[in-house]
Order: structure tokens, then C-alpha cells, then sequence
């Protein structure tokens, strides 16, 4: 099958730079025309012979991947911080979750994807879960293995094989992932990595071989993909931004959550769509929360992203810390107040501090836009019912998270929040067992669980007289 559009050939190439030290990682080139012609159709035939695997079979080679996966953490999470600057700990924590998960699919996708009766006037009739096809996933730099792990293991479990388009940072991520399959055994063009730019991408979701497309980034684009996909009528799940709250209610037990606030502030560097940014506080419990926050954060060991002691490193890049100084420089040219950081840190890399900005306007970059790096707004509010209207007057739906210990104030958050997932005494995370997606600008669709397993799948009916 010949691909719709004629590809226009790049003269560029995927770099990856060290956040910590501004050093050249890795260089790879993009792909060709014919390199793309060629993946898609190894795509194409890998799915035909892939969706009559048995799921036994598919569930014994991606136990396998994960075998292999955790018998490399400490030199896969080597490659996660210098590529993107995440902590060494936090990076091995990412390799790990993901082998994880892995067995995770391989162990429960059978049960999940198993056949439903639905007693009708028919002698049998219910309910089959088929796989679609070729997935494409365009994915982000936070978590350069993660974000596409928990598509592609339920999806590739499901029968389906996986197209990824990663960020151009972490091209040796890119890499390794499809290496990872191929090394563990699975058909080639199962899960194949293109090294194309963003704007060849409308043009393989329109390739009659690209049966889906699922996208993690920013809303700009996840519109720019349900555009193309809806063109198509092509299925599309999209895992936006979002500017999380995290709210501290009048029964907060502040002992733990103070570490906790610091935790879901500085995750990955500060740099997660599901880390809490927006931290409301019930004015009874304002002053001693702010006090003991801002002490915390300043507190927080910042570093070398290798060194065991480091809590917060790098953000991910030169522009990734311009954005976010003006965007703190903006709130306090309006009035806001830095109660610590605020402003980068004079040193080799892309380093911004721990910072805590309080009486934020609205209308101010840090007030009104996502802050992807390790940078906390504080907001003062009267009461609970206060704390979850502000919560909720925000684009994004992602996640939130309900500090108490009053379990009316606990559920009174949980159905009042418009997000897709709402932590009680945690921090907002990703797990396989349950699904894990937003509302609003935060996108659509689920990764995850079992409606993660079916996303990509035709919810087929079956009638028989």
C-alpha cells in the first residue's frame, strides 16, 4: 500500500544536550521518505500477523521485555537523566514502574479483553474486544519511557502494534524503546520509533495504515492532532497539560502534608502534567501552612541530577528555563511575592530553585498559565466550597489532590473537583490499575485500567438468533 502524501525529506537531525551540563549527548538523523514508507508498511504486515497471536504468546514475550528492562535499570536510568535531567533515583524509579506495568498487562489484559454474554432475545449474543491496527503515539520528554510504556503495553497486549513519534531531546530514548521489543523478542514493526519533525505528523495520521493516534503534550498539540485524526475519522486520545490543585482542607494533618506538597511540586524536576502547581489553603490554616511550605522548598537539595542527595536538578532545556523565569519575572512584576527562588540560579545548566510565590494575580502568566518547572503558587480561599470553585476555575481537568482528615471534607472534594482523578492524602500519580486521564482542556480518553486496555480496540456486538 502507497502512502497518500509524498514526504517531505528534513534536513535535520534529533539532538539531545545534557540539562546539568549543556554537554552534547547524542545526534540521530531523521528518517527518510523511503525510511518512513518502509516502517509503516512493516507496520501494517506486523499487525495482520500480530492480531492472531494468542494473547498467552504476547503476554510471555512482554513479560520477557520486562525481564530484560529491569536487568538494565541503573544504565537505562543513566540514559533518562542525561538526556532529559530527571533524577538518577527518579529515573530508575521510572524503568522500574515501567517493567512493572508490563507484567501488570501481561497478566491481567487476557481477563480484561475476555468476551461478554449479554442475555438478549437472541440464543447468544455480547460483546468482543478486537484490536484496530496501527497506533501512532506522539510523545513527550518528561518521561521519556513511561508515557509510552502505558500506552503500548496495553495496547500491543490488545493485538495491536505501536508507531512512536517521540520528543527530538530524547532521541536516544527513542531508540532504546524500540530496540527494547525487538531484543525481547517481539515481530518487527510490533513497535517501531520514526525520527520525523511535528509537522510531518498530520501526514501519517492520514496514511490509511495509521489506524489511531494517541498524543501526550500541550493542549496546542493535542488540538492540532484531534484536528487531523477528525479529518480522518481516526480514534484519538489526547493526555494534556494541566495546572493540578492541591488543596489543604481545615483537618489537614500539615506533619504529612507539608512533605507531601514538596513531593507534588518537585516531582521530575517540576516538569509533570499531574504535578500539583496550584496550592489552595483554607485561611485557617494559611499562615502555617505557607511558613512551613516555603521552608520545606528552600530546604529542598538541588544539584547534580547523578547525585544520590539531589531532590531537584535541571529543567529539560535553555528555552524550558526562559519560559519559566519570565513567567515567575511577569507574576512578581504584578504584585507577587517570591517567598523563595524566583529566579534561576547562576550556574552551569538549566537549574531553577524551589520557588514559592503567594498573592499571585489572576491575570499574571504564573496566575492564568501552566508552570512546568519547580515553581509553587500559593492561594488563600475562606473555606472548603471556596477551595474547590477556585480549584475548578481553571481550562485544565487533569488531576487534583484533597489534604484531610475529616472524611466529609475528603468527599466533598472527590465529587466536587472537575478533573479526571483526585488523590486523598497522596500525591496524584499514574498506576495500571486504575485509569488515568482528564477532563476539559486536559483532554480525553483513558490510559490505563481497563478502559486503557479498550481504548484501542472495536467494541464489537455480537447477535446470534
Amino acid at each position: 500500500m502507497s502512502l497518500l502524501f509524498c514526504w517531505q525529506t528534513r534536513g535535520m537531525s534529533f539532538t539531545a544536550i545534557n540539562p546539568a551540563t549543556e554537554e552534547f549527548v547524542a545526534e540521530f538523523e531523521a528518517h527518510s521518505d523511503a525510511d518512513v514508507e518502509h516502517a509503516l508498511a512493516h507496520a501494517h504486515s506486523a499487525f495482520e500477523a500480530w492480531r492472531g497471536t494468542p494473547i498467552s504468546e504476547r503476554a510471555h514475550l512482554m513479560i520477557r521485555a520486562a525481564e530484560l528492562l529491569e536487568s538494565e535499570i541503573p544504565v537505562v536510568a543513566e540514559l533518562l537523566t542525561s538526556e532529559m535531567g530527571k533524577t538518577f533515583t527518579a529515573a530508575k524509579g521510572e524503568v522500574a514502574k515501567c517493567a512493572f506495568t508490563m507484567r501488570y498487562y501481561a497478566e491481567h489484559a487476557e481477563a480484561m479483553l475476555r468476551d461478554e454474554d449479554v442475555a438478549t432475545s437472541g440464543s447468544r449474543s455480547g460483546i468482543r474486544y478486537d484490536p484496530i491496527g496501527a497506533v501512532l503515539a506522539v510523545m513527550p520528554w518528561n518521561y521519556p519511557l513511561w508515557q509510552f510504556i502505558r500506552v503500548a503495553a496495553p495496547t500491543v497486549m490488545a493485538g495491536n502494534v505501536m508507531v512512536l513519534k517521540h520528543a527530538s531531546n530524547v532521541p536516544g530514548c527513542a531508540k532504546f524503546i524500540e530496540d527494547l521489543f525487538t531484543r525481547s523478542g517481539f515481530p518487527k514493526g510490533v513497535v517501531t520509533t520514526l525520527f520525523v519533525s511535528h509537522d510531518q505528523v498530520p501526514r501519517i495520521i492520514a496514511d490509511p495504515r495509521i489506524a489511531a493516534v494517541t498524543l501526550t503534550g500541550s493542549d496546542r498539540a493535542g488540538r492540532s492532532v484531534a484536528e487531523a485524526a477528525g479529518q480522518h475519522l481516526k480514534k484519538s486520545v489526547l493526555e494534556l497539560g494541566g495546572s493540578d490543585p492541591f488543596i489543604v482542607a481545615s483537618s489537614a494533618d500539615m506533619d504529612a502534608t507539608i512533605p507531601l506538597a514538596v513531593t507534588a511540586r518537585l516531582q521530575n524536576n517540576g516538569q509533570s502534567c499531574i504535578a500539583s502547581k496550584r496550592f489552595i489553603v483554607v485561611r485557617e490554616r494559611a499562615e502555617e501552612f505557607i511558613d512551613r511550605f516555603v521552608s520545606a522548598m528552600a530546604a529542598v537539595p538541588t544539584g547534580d541530577p547523578m547525585d544520590p542527595a539531589t531532590v531537584l536538578g535541571p529543567v529539560v532545556s535553555r528555552s524550558q528555563l526562559d519560559e519559566l523565569t519570565s513567567q515567575v519575572a511577569d507574576a512578581i512584576a504584578k504584585g507577587a511575592v517570591a517567598r523563595t527562588g524566583g529566579a534561576p540560579l547562576e550556574r552551569r545548566g538549566y537549574y531553577f530553585p524551589a520557588t514559592v510565590l503567594t498573592g499571585v494575580p489572576t491575570d499574571s502568566r504564573a496566575g492564568s498559565e501552566e508552570l512546568f518547572g519547580p515553581v509553587a503558587v500559593v492561594e488563600v480561599v475562606d473555606d472548603l466550597d471556596a477551595a474547590i470553585a477556585f480549584a475548578n476555575a481553571t481550562p485544565w481537568g487533569l488531576g487534583g489532590a484533597i489534604h484531610a482528615t475529616d472524611q466529609k471534607e475528603v468527599d466533598a472534594a472527590i465529587a466536587g473537583l472537575d478533573v479526571g482523578m483526585v488523590f486523598a492524602n497522596s500525591v496524584v500519580a499514574s498506576m495500571p490499575e486504575l485509569p488515568f486521564g482528564g477532563t476539559k482542556d486536559s483532554g480525553f480518553g483513558r490510559e490505563l485500567g481497563e478502559f486503557g486496555v479498550r481504548e484501542f480496540t472495536n467494541v464489537k456486538s455480537y447477535y446470534v438468533a
